[in-house]
């Protein structure tokens, strides 16, 4: 199964785009991505993210709705016991 993670693009970098990458913002934890996939993306944008590369541009609203079932399933998780 293949995970991608929302995240909030701070700023780009690049002139064409296949040298564009972004600061991309994942709660806290700020990581460099490539955005060729995604060359609409700018800056106060939700992409998805998965292997360091952003695969679509999502609205505020769906990104929310991944927040918060992230957060479900963490809840759930911790709430089972789960072993680290």
């Amino acid at each position: 199964m293949c995970l991608a993670v929302p995240g909030l693009v701070l700023s780009t970098t690049g002139d064409d785009a296949l040298t564009r990458m972004g600061r991309v913002d994942f709660g806290g934890v700020i990581k460099e991505i490539n955005l060729i996939y995604v060359p609409e993306a700018k800056a106060g944008d939700y992409v998805l993210v998965h292997v360091g590369f952003a695969i679509a541009v999502i609205d505020d609203q769906e990104a929310a709705r991944v927040f918060e079932l992230l957060q479900q399933i963490d809840e759930a998780a911790g709430t089972q016991g789960v072993a680290t």
